[in-house]
């Protein structure tokens, strides 16, 4: 049996990230930031998003401790504060399709 339990007091962080990773522009941000920083301009080039839209999503991920910025000169670039979390997406990613196949079944 699994060991991992949650507590009610556990689980209102979680929730929190997940209302933020809910929104599937900020999962295209992080998952087209891989484990490179870069700056808005080419997150907006990857997603096909305008500069405001880029800014205000990375904003919102950036206060949810999903991305930080690092100055680099005049520009920010925006980067994965910890590179789990592109495993963690991806495990996600994996898992998604393994419902979808045993529901086709």
């Amino acid at each position: 049996m699994n060991d991992i339990v949650f507590t009610c007091r556990d689980v209102k962080p979680m929730a929190e990230i997940f209302k933020v990773l809910s929104e599937p522009n900020r999962l295209r941000i992080l998952c087209g930031l891989g484990l490179e920083c870069q700056p808005v301009s080419t997150i907006m080039e990857d997603t096909g998003l305008s500069q405001t839209n880029v800014s205000f999503h990375l904003r919102i991920m950036r206060e949810a401790g999903l991305v930080r910025p690092e100055r680099r000169g005049a520009f920010i670039y925006y980067c994965l504060p910890d590179p789990k979390l592109l495993e963690l997406l991806e495990q996600f990613r994996v898992w998604e399709e393994t419902i979808k196949k045993t529901q086709e079944i």
